[in-house]
């Protein structure tokens, strides 16, 4: 927590918004009026986007540097004050998730089909779980609605295949629901959205043996070289050889 300095991720939940937002703006060669929000960022609240704010009123704008600093600071205190508390934080209501998840890999695992058709499946079943995302981004992006309707399938996974964070997450989602016999865990759709979202735009990232495979799998099929590690002092001493690495100054041959 120190090392980071207040540094920290955007919520993954906004991260998948812009992606598909600015792929829009892309495919409509909007590119100005993409949004390429940076990812990791000291913009204080950050880990939670408006969506989560529903039903609150948002926080009101900066006026003046020493409101900005009062905020950034009760920000990082509630986050540091958050990790360190051993005290078990119950889990929220049951979604519904991880037994739908469920139902739908029993169903693949009895399919008699190819891995494609498969993962065509799948890639239907992804769109259905991110509609709402896709046309609200969409409408935000301004593509005409008959536009948006033309494009269809192909062009909405076109969005998602593209994108790093939301890209990285439904490669997992593949490889998890193409493992015969895969077993969901409340936690498995948290850590996938976070995982995937770290991966997208980390050099580095630790996590539990559970989710490493599929993580891998996922760069490996987007062509990414993403540190991923079991532990963190792995991590932490892979970090110091990169840092020593680019600080090696050399000389150009004569």
């Amino acid at each position: 927590m120190q090392y980071s300095r207040g540094w920290q991720i955007r919520d993954p939940l906004q991260v998948r918004r812009n992606e598909l937002h600015d792929a829009f703006c892309h495919r409509m060669d909007r590119p100005d009026s993409a949004r390429s929000a940076p990812v990791f960022t000291l913009d204080p609240n950050a880990l939670f986007s408006p969506t989560r704010w529903a039903g609150a009123e948002l926080p009101p704008a900066f006026q003046n540097r020493l409101a900005f600093r009062t905020r950034a600071l009760l920000a990082a205190s509630v986050s540091v004050d958050t990790m360190l508390d051993t005290q078990r934080v119950e889990g929220g209501p049951d979604t519904g998730w991880t037994a739908s998840s469920q139902r739908f890999s029993d169903w693949l695992d009895d399919l008699d089909q190819d891995s494609q058709r498969k993962r065509r499946a799948i890639d239907i079943h992804i769109v259905k779980d991110l509609q709402q995302e896709l046309a609200e981004e969409a409408a935000a992006a301004d593509v005409p609605k008959e536009l948006f309707l033309q494009w269809g399938f192909k062009g909405w996974i076109r969005a998602i295949g593209g994108s790093p964070a939301v890209g990285l997450f439904r490669e997992m989602l593949h490889s998890r629901h193409l493992n015969k016999g895969t077993t969901w865990r409340p936690n498995d759709l948290t850590d996938m959205v976070y995982l995937s979202c770290a991966a997208g735009y980390a050099d580095f990232v630790v996590c539990e043996k559970h989710m490493r495979d599929p993580l891998q799998h996922g760069l490996k099929r987007m062509g990414r070289s993403t540190g991923v590690y079991r532990h963190l002092a792995d991590a932490v001493m892979a970090i110091e050889e990169a840092l020593e690495a680019s600080s090696v100054h050399i000389e150009p041959s004569s």
